[in-house]
C-alpha cells in the first residue's frame, strides 16, 4: 500500500517522478488569473487564525469549494460563509473532512497543510487541536506576502473592473519591498451585459471615471478605450471575460447604438438584440486588445445565482453558480473570425466549464494561429467545477490530441484564496504523471527525456512567461 500523500504523490512512475522532481518542482509560478484581493497583497495582511484564511472571514467571501461542500453536510448558512465562531467553524471543517473522500477538497486541504505549515497530519477530529495550534503559531509570520514568496511565486494578476482606480496597484508599484509582481487584469463583464438591472448605474460610475457624458455607442467604447490605456500603463497586460452565454453577430455601430439607447432606457432586450451589442463590444475590446499587445480570456459556461433565495439572503459569488450547457462554438467561431478578418485578433486562452466542449473549443483554437506566435488561440486548463484530477486530465489528454500541449500556458488558481498555490503543484504531478506513463508504455522514447523535461519546464513556467510578455 502506498503512504498517503508522501512525496511522490500521483507519481507511478520512474519517469513520472523524475520528472516532477527534477523539473516541475522547481519552477516559479505566473498565476495569471486569481480572485485574491490587491489591498490584502499591498498591506501584506496578517491573518487572525486559521479559520480566517482557510475558510473565509465570516463576510460571506471565502473559497467556494469549501462552502458548497459544508453546504452538503446540511450546516447552517452562518456556520459556512457567516459569522460563526472561528473555533467552531474550524472544528466544523475537520469532522467534516473524511467526508470529503475521493473530492480533490481532500487533496488540496492536506497539501495546504503540509506545505504552508509543514503539518503532515491527517486532517481529522482527534488531530483537530494540534492543527489548530501549530497552523495558527505560523501564521504570526505567515502573512499573505509571505505565502506568495513561499511558493516562488512571480505574478500575480488580479481581476479588476474597468472604473477601479487601480489605487493598490498603484502603491504595490510603488513599493521596493514587494518581491512578487502583481498586475491588474481588466474584467469588462458590466460594459458588456446591458441586460443587467446594474447596467445603467455602471455607465454612469463609467462617465464620472472618465470625466465626461456617454449618451451614444461611439462615447461608450471611447470611454472603454481610455481605460485601456490606463490599465495598460499599471501594468496590465491580459483581460478576462465572463462569457456565460456567448452571444455574437456581426453589427454594425449604428446597430449597436440602437441596442445601447435601448438599455440606457432599461427597455427589454431581445436575444437578438444581446447578440448585436455584445458581439459589436467583444470585437471592439478584441482589436484594443490587439492593439496593445494584451491576451484575452474567455470564460464559458456559467450559470449564474441558480438558487434565487439564497442570491437574496448573501448575495453573487457565493457558491450558488453552476454549468451551463447552451451551444455556442458557431457563434464563437464567428466572433474570432470577425476579429482575424482584420488580422487584430489578440493572443486568446478559451476556457469552458461543460466538459462536453473540451473537443470542439481545441479544435477550434487549432483555426486561428498566426505566424511568429505560439498557439496564439489555445485552450486554457481545466476550469472551476473542472479543476480536479479527472477533469485536468480529459483537459491534458484533449490538448495533446488535438493541439500541442507542449505550448501551453498552464495552470492558474482562480481563487480568492492565499492558500490556493498547491494547486499549481496538483496540476505538475499530473502532468508529470501523464508524461511519464507516455514513456513507460513505449509512446514517447526515453532517449528525448531531456527534452520532455524540458517541455514540462515550458508548460509549468516558461510559455506562460513568453506569451504574456512579463
Amino acid at each position: 500500500m502506498k503512504k498517503f500523500m508522501d512525496k511522490d504523490f500521483l507519481l507511478t512512475t520512474e519517469t513520472a517522478k523524475k520528472l516532477y522532481h527534477e523539473h516541475a518542482e522547481k519552477m516559479p509560478i505566473i498565476d495569471y488569473h486569481c480572485h485574491l484581493q490587491p489591498k490584502e497583497i499591498y498591506e501584506d495582511k496578517k491573518f487572525r487564525n486559521l479559520t480566517e484564511v482557510w475558510l473565509g472571514a465570516g463576510d460571506r467571501y471565502g473559497d467556494h469549494y469549501k462552502w458548497r461542500a459544508l453546504r452538503a453536510r446540511g450546516y447552517c448558512e452562518d456556520s459556512i460563509s457567516g459569522p460563526w465562531d472561528d473555533r467552531k467553524k474550524f472544528d466544523q471543517f475537520v469532522e467534516s473532512m473524511p467526508y470529503f473522500v475521493g473530492n480533490p477538497l481532500y487533496h488540496w486541504s492536506h497539501l495546504e497543510m503540509q506545505r504552508y505549515f509543514d503539518i503532515y497530519d491527517v486532517i481529522c477530529p482527534k488531530n483537530a487541536d494540534k492543527i489548530w495550534n501549530e497552523a495558527n503559531k505560523k501564521l504570526e509570520t505567515l502573512t499573505a506576502r509571505q505565502m506568495m514568496y513561499k511558493f516562488n511565486v512571480k505574478t500575480v494578476c488580479t481581476t479588476d473592473d474597468p472604473v477601479d482606480s487601480l489605487e493598490w496597484h498603484k502603491l504595490m508599484n510603488a513599493d521596493k519591498t514587494l518581491k512578487t509582481s502583481v498586475r491588474p487584469a481588466f474584467r469588462p463583464d458590466k460594459a458588456i451585459n446591458c441586460e443587467a438591472s446594474w447596467y445603467v448605474d455602471w455607465v454612469k460610475q463609467l462617465e464620472k471615471v472618465v470625466g465626461y457624458k456617454i449618451e451614444s455607442i461611439s462615447s461608450f467604447t471611447k470611454a472603454l478605450a481610455e481605460r485601456i490605456e490606463y490599465f495598460h500603463s499599471m501594468g496590465s497586460r491580459l483581460s478576462d471575460h465572463a462569457l456565460d452565454v456567448v452571444h455574437f453577430v456581426k453589427a454594425s455601430e449604428a446597430e449597436a447604438n440602437e441596442v445601447f439607447k435601448k438599455a440606457m432606457k432599461k427597455e427589454a432586450l431581445t436575444s437578438h438584440d444581446l447578440d448585436v451589442y455584445k458581439g459589436y463590444i467583444l470585437v471592439f475590446l478584441g482589436k484594443q486588445y490587439n492593439k496593445h499587445g494584451w491576451v484575452q480570456q474567455y470564460h464559458i459556461g456559467a450559470l449564474r445565482n441558480n438558487s434565487e433565495k439564497m442570491l437574496k439572503a448573501i448575495g453573487p459569488d457565493t457558491g450558488f453558480d453552476s454549468i451551463e450547457d447552451e451551444v455556442f462554438i458557431e457563434k464563437l467561431s464567428a466572433l474570432l473570425r470577425e476579429q482575424d478578418s482584420t488580422d487584430e485578433l489578440p493572443k486568446t486562452i478559451l476556457y469552458c466549464l461543460n466538459p462536453r466542449d473540451n473537443y470542439a473549443l481545441t479544435v477550434l483554437a487549432g483555426c486561428f494561429q498566426k505566424e511568429g506566435v505560439k498557439s496564439r488561440v489555445q485552450v486554457g486548463t481545466a476550469w472551476w467545477f473542472l479543476d480536479q484530477l479527472d477533469g485536468m486530465r480529459q483537459n491534458l489528454e484533449t490538448q495533446m490530441q488535438v493541439a500541442l500541449l507542449s505550448q501551453s500556458v498552464g495552470m492558474l488558481t482562480d481563487s480568492r484564496s492565499f492558500l490556493a498555490y498547491p494547486r499549481h503543484e496538483y496540476y505538475r504531478r499530473l502532468l508529470c504523471e501523464m508524461f511519464g506513463n507516455l514513456v513507460e508504455s513505449g509512446q514517447y522514447p526515453v532517449e528525448e527525456l531531456d527534452t520532455l523535461g524540458q517541455i514540462v519546464e515550458d508548460i509549468c513556467y516558461n510559455n506562460a512567461k513568453e506569451f504574456f510578455g512579463f
